[in-house]
């Protein structure tokens, strides 16, 4: 094919040209695929009636778990409000 380059060189090309084309077809099925494929409405539970990503979880209250609050002692709170205000300030 190339008379530079050995027999070798010219299977090896031919191999890196076949898997980019192979690479580049399969990134566009993927593209396609998530650009054009939509779940039916309601096929996840969502919220008011949009459909949620099945690989993202609703987001819990605090109240769903004790582990998941934490009471503070006055001395936090104070400390935690002029936190917030020192970074409000900036």
């Amino acid at each position: 094919m190339f008379p530079s380059i050995s027999l070798a060189q010219e299977i090896g090309l031919a191999v890196l040209l076949v898997a980019a084309l192979v690479w580049v077809l399969g990134f566009g099925h993927m593209l396609r695929d998530a650009r054009f494929h939509h779940p039916e409405p309601g096929a996840y539970e969502g919220h008011e009636g949009i459909a949620a990503v099945p690989a993202i979880p609703a987001q819990r209250s605090a109240a769903t778990h004790p582990m998941e609050s934490v009471e503070l002692t006055e001395a936090e709170e104070e400390a935690f409000a002029g936190l917030i205000r020192g970074i409000a300030l900036r």
